[in-house]
């Protein structure tokens, strides 16, 4: 049985209560002694103090609280959490109040406003929302995972009484009924939305969380202010945030470790709004949850109208094109346009009748000229319900003609993402702002376990997904080469996999039963020659899955 981080650490605290009291133990102030701070009331960072965690161990065992949250005040932090968990997170009240007393210290020598303060800890009762009152604090964090909607409403009501904020922790569905009952009876002044990208239970990182629930939270309350919780380890990833349009991002490890580059974060993120890129993974994460376990398909290395529409009838998700002159699968831009306009026709077709060039064409029609192709009537797709799907093109030297050519059709809205391929082409990609503002994901091929730290360089610059191919000599993809299974169980335990390299009809069912893939990506194994595919393998492929 796998361990629940969170459950222990929720028994520990009910524990220490018992023993020493909500407070810890120290002596709190019977009154508070400052002014309440509107916690994060403009788009802004949060800058953690934070000596350990669960997951890392130690982070920073000899973080003086005070000097650090002075520091983040220097560097425009627009909310400083302070950790108060003694066991796991080495904190304490504290702390909290010498972070409330850097504040003020700053504000006394500036002249300028502070910012607000956030107690962050596994709170259960509203003695917790009264202790962190007293002490300074500005707002508290109420995980709804360990809260009833009872309890969570009655702890809201308290800080709102207080006139103190409360920032909400939500991660699954459950969670955000919750917060919907708290919005009901508590003024959208006194809460903050937070989405945590790593699972308290297990301490793993997706970073697509956030952006599952942010569409949620906003079907609430369409003002609502969301912070992307955990997980932003570079300024990169601080601007992949604030692409996704987050009001706020709560930084930890990266902050506590590094207080005086914490500026770097922050002018990162403010500097970002919602963007293409972040369009883009909110429209795919908006589709997580209706796949029911079951993977997205990409179809790559399109070279004519007639596959692409015929992997469109049968239902795949992404349609990829090479847009590489040194590749035996390139695609020029002017072909895709036309297999964008074909591929665009089925939409019309699904609404009863096509009407191009004085053809009629009705549903269930077969794919253009399907006789010279081979095609059996087998292979016919009803289009009723038919999704259309995405377009990715796929790169592999961002500074080249032919990735210039890419960028344009992703302007004009004929591609919908770029696939940068190879590790060394995705940072190159990545270190220009303008490039990164595109939608995109990045592909690598990997040999060995050594290869990992690739993906591992990757995510900590913001990319959420990173898709897998097997490696080559000379080849970057297409080969029918398959990834090691063991490489692959090492991945998929760090990261929600997509793969590609060597998947075919044979071995998909394996390859879902084994390790749950979130994409699939298939090429070579579904092919006549390169760039031309195979009617009957390519339907009977989508069909199975």
């Amino acid at each position: 049985m796998s361990r629940n981080i969170l459950k222990e650490i929720v028994a520990r605290r009910k524990k220490d209560i018992k023993a020493d009291g909500f407070d810890g133990g120290f002596n709190i102030p019977a009154e508070r002694s400052r002014p309440v701070h509107q916690f994060l009331a403009e788009k802004g960072v949060i800058l953690e103090v934070k000596r350990a965690s669960p997951s890392k161990g130690d982070i920073a065992p000899s973080l003086d609280s005070y000097a650090t949250a002075y520091e983040y005040a220097k560097n425009g932090a627009k909310a400083i959490s302070c950790l108060t968990e003694k066991n796991w997170f080495k904190g304490t009240l504290e702390d909290l109040m010498k972070v409330c007393a850097a504040v003020d210290a700053f504000e006394r020598d500036t002249g300028l406003k502070g910012p607000a303060v956030l107690r962050k800890d596994f709170l259960f009762d509203v003695k917790d929302v009264e202790i962190a009152y007293r002490a300074g604090a500005d707002a508290v964090l109420l995980i709804a995972r360990i809260l009833s909607a009872r309890k969570m409403l009655a702890m809201a009501k308290k800080a709102e009484e207080l006139g103190i904020s409360v920032l909400i922790e939500i991660r699954k569905d459950s969670d955000v009924k919750k917060l919907e009952h708290v919005m009901r009876y508590v003024s959208g002044k006194n809460i903050v939305c937070g989405v945590n990208s790593r699972d308290l239970k297990n301490f793993t990182v997706d970073t697509l969380v956030p952006a599952v629930m942010l569409e949620r939270i906003r079907k609430i309350s369409g003002g609502a202010r969301v912070i992307f919780e955990s997980g932003i380890l570079s300024p990169n990833a601080a601007a992949f945030a604030g692409g996704l349009g987050f009001s706020g991002i709560l930084l930890g490890e990266a902050a506590a470790k590094n207080p005086e580059k914490a500026g770097e974060f922050i002018k990162a993120f403010e500097s970002t709004n919602l963007n293409a890129n972040g369009k883009f993974w909110l429209d795919y994460a908006s589709k997580l949850g209706q796949k029911n376990h079951k993977p997205f398909v990409k179809i790559c290395g399109n070279t004519n109208a007639e596959d692409a529409v015929l992997a469109a009838r049968n239902g795949t998700d992404f349609l990829g094109f090479i847009i590489w002159s040194k590749s035996k699968r390139n695609v020029d831009c002017g072909k895709i346009r036309e297999i964008r306009e074909a591929i665009n026709n089925l939409a019309a077709e699904r609404r009863g009748m096509l009407f191009s060039k004085g053809i009629a064409l009705r549903f269930n029609t077969p794919c253009f000229d399907a006789e010279r192709r081979g095609i059996k009537p087998s292979a016919r797709i009803k289009t009723s319900g038919l999704k259309l799907p995405q377009f990715v093109g796929v790169i592999v030297e961002p500074e080249s003609e032919d990735a210039a050519e890419a960028y344009q059709l992703v302007k004009e809205g004929i591609l919908d993402a770029i696939q940068v391929h190879t590790f060394e082409a995705a940072k190159a990609f990545l270190q220009n702002k303008e490039l990164a503002a595109l939608p995109h994901y990045c592909a690598v091929n990997i040999s060995d376990e050594a290869d990992i730290a690739k993906l591992d360089e990757l995510a900590k610059l913001g990319e959420p997904r990173i898709l897998v191919d097997a490696q080559t000599s000379g080849k970057i993809g297409g080969t029918g080469k398959t990834i090691d299974e063991a490489l692959l169980s090492a991945i998929a335990k760090k990261y929600r996999l997509w793969i590609a390299g060597g998947l075919s009809i044979g071995n998909i069912k394996h390859i879902k039963n084994t390790f749950r893939p979130e994409l699939v990506d298939l090429v070579s194994s579904l092919e006549k020659e390169p760039g031309i595919k195979d009617a009957e393998k390519l339907t009977a492929f989508l069909e199975k899955m």
